[in-house]
C-alpha cells in the first residue's frame, strides 16, 4: 500500500480547500438526510429517477434518505482520509463524483425543475452547485489515479 502524503505548497491550496469543502458540505448534508424534513425534500427528486425510485418499494421515505446520507458522510470522511492515503482518495473521488452525477441527473429526471423566470430559463440552483462538486471529484480522481 503506497501511503501519499502532500505538503501544503502554493500549488496546493486551492485543492485542499476544495476537497476539504467537498467534505464539509457532504457531511453537513448527509447528516441532514436523517431528519423527516430532508427525507420528505428529496423524495420526489428519487422517485422520479428511472434508477432510484426502486428504492421506495423496498423502503421507507426515511430509510431511503438516510441511506443517501449515510453513503454522503461516508464518502466525506474518505475524501479526508484520502489525503494521507491516496488508495482512499482515489475510490472515494469516484464515489463522490457518482453522488453528484446522480444529483446533476435530478435536472433532467424531476418534473418541473425548470421553468421561466422573467424571459429566463431557471433551475432549483442548489442542484447547479454540484458542477463544481464535481469537478473537484474529478480532480482527486485525477491526482490519485495512479495509487488505484
Amino acid at each position: 500500500m503506497h501511503v501519499q502524503t502532500y505538503d501544503l505548497k502554493q500549488s496546493n491550496w486551492g485543492y485542499n480547500l476544495g476537497v476539504i469543502g467537498v467534505a464539509l458540505v457532504l457531511t453537513w448534508i448527509g447528516i441532514y438526510k436523517f431528519t423527516p424534513t430532508e427525507a420528505m425534500l428529496i423524495e420526489p427528486l428519487i422517485a422520479n429517477h428511472p434508477a432510484l425510485n426502486w428504492l421506495y418499494s423496498l423502503f421507507s421515505v426515511q430509510a431511503v434518505s438516510n441511506m443517501v446520507g449515510g453513503a454522503e458522510i461516508i464518502v466525506a470522511v474518505g475524501l479526508i482520509v484520502g489525503f494521507i492515503n491516496s488508495r482512499v482518495a482515489f475510490y472515494s473521488g469516484i464515489a463522490a463524483a457518482a453522488i453528484f452525477a446522480v444529483t446533476l441527473s435530478f435536472l433532467i429526471t424531476t418534473p418541473n425543475t425548470w421553468k421561466v423566470s422573467d424571459g429566463i430559463l431557471v433551475t432549483n440552483f442548489f442542484l447547479v452547485k454540484d458542477i463544481l462538486f464535481l469537478a473537484i471529484a474529478i480532480s482527486v480522481i485525477e491526482r490519485n489515479k495512479s495509487q488505484k
